[in-house]
């Protein structure tokens, strides 16, 4: 197995302090905001063989095992990351397969180079992605039913504000949160800057359940972002607790340390609360209209001490081991290639210990043992 050396990115989003104080090291002052485990070429782990994706592009069936290949191609599927957020990320949606595949080849003979601001398809593939929270962990995730939203934007008392709420409250779900979601991002930039204003300041003064918005509006002043965002569920993790984030859900995350998994992709569509490119109407044809509960994941214990966060798809599988001190070594041989990530304790991977915010890359089939105390995350592939 390798120890991984990873890559932390200075994303302005980031937390200055919480990453330094998971990994025990003095801030730098500069936003620390993700730290990437895996083989993205944008940020390969290194090991004592060499960056990590060239390692496995040397001997893809050694390292990822043959079904694996076979499944996904010769690369790792999944992306594991430590999250840091000190401001709130974009508001955002994936999309899903079929959608990655019909924008990248689009753009593909447009010409776009992927390098592009405006590129909206980095690749062709889909990113789902699971969040999993290791400090108390704010985000958005999914639209609120539309009378809730309206309810909840109505009591703002702002009067450039109405126009939606009646739309929320005269159509059927779908529509409803259709049309308001492209009038927001549709409206005039002055117009709509006067009225993220006037609700910022409602926001401010009424506190409680509006206090999350003002905090975005603070960071994002006169954003449409900042109304869009009403019209989704907030959502507050607890340690231990999880969100999984599908295609077209619309998602931001506002606060918080985590482990994210996603499939390996960069495909992004914004709607607000970004600097960046905001394709209306791509991001329509991508996001899914539709409410409800945003799911809170709670791990599932088996007899072994796994705990694991269940998810419909296959590039990724995350769970937990929290182990105490005496208690007998666990074996988590795979056939299937693995990261192990330390966030509490001092276990140990094999005869490797980890400190916190410490990795190792098992590949496939290769016989590892978890022993010692503390917290591991282990991430590998459903094949």
């Amino acid at each position: 197995m390798d120890r991984l050396t990873n890559t932390v990115r200075p994303y302005a989003w980031g937390s200055t302090t919480l990453i330094p104080e998971l990994l025990g090291t003095a801030p730098t002052g500069e936003p620390q905001a993700e730290m990437w485990m895996g083989a993205h070429p944008g940020a390969p782990s290194q090991t004592d063989r060499g960056a990590l994706n060239d390692v496995i592009a040397a001997d893809p069936a050694g390292e990822l095992g043959a079904p694996v290949v076979d499944a996904f191609g010769p690369r790792l599927p999944f992306l594991l990351k430590l999250l840091a957020a000190g401001a709130p990320l974009s508001l955002q949606v994936h999309p899903d397969r079929t959608q990655a595949q019909e924008g990248f080849a689009a753009e593909e003979r447009a010409g776009i180079p992927l390098d592009a601001p405006h590129r909206n398809y980095r690749d062709d593939n889909h990113k789902p992605e699971m969040i999993c929270a290791l400090t108390p962990f704010d985000g958005l995730c999914g639209f609120r039913p539309p009378v809730e939203a309206a309810d909840f934007i109505a009591g703002l008392g702002v009067d450039s504000l109405k126009p939606y709420v009646d739309l929320l409250h005269a159509h059927p779900e779908e529509a409803a949160l259709r049309e308001v979601l492209t009038a927001v991002l549709s409206a005039d930039p002055e117009e709509m800057a006067h009225t993220v204003g006037e609700a910022a300041a409602a926001a401010e003064r009424l506190g409680g359940p509006y206090a999350a918005f003002a905090g975005i509006a603070h960071h994002f002043p006169g954003d449409p972002g900042v109304i869009a965002a009403m019209l989704l569920n907030h959502v507050q993790l607890q340690p231990g607790e999880a969100l999984f984030l599908g295609a077209g859900v619309p998602h931001a995350y506002l606060a918080g340390l985590g482990v994210e998994i996603m499939a390996t992709s960069d495909n992004v569509l914004r709607c607000g609360l970004t600097p960046k490119h905001v394709d209306v109407p791509e991001l329509l044809r991508v996001v899914r209209f539709e409410a409800g509960d945003p799911g809170v994941l709670r791990p599932e214990a088996s007899p072994s001490g796994e705990e694991l966060y269940d998810t419909p798809i296959d590039e990724f599988r995350l769970s937990r081991y929290v182990r105490s001190e005496g208690a007998a070594p666990t074996d988590v041989t795979a056939g299937t290639p693995q990261i192990l990530l330390a966030t509490a304790g001092r276990p140990k991977a094999g005869e490797l210990a980890l400190a916190p915010g410490e990795s190792v890359f098992v590949p496939a089939g290769e016989k590892v043992e978890l022993s010692g105390s503390g917290a591991v995350f282990r991430a590998t592939v459903v094949a």
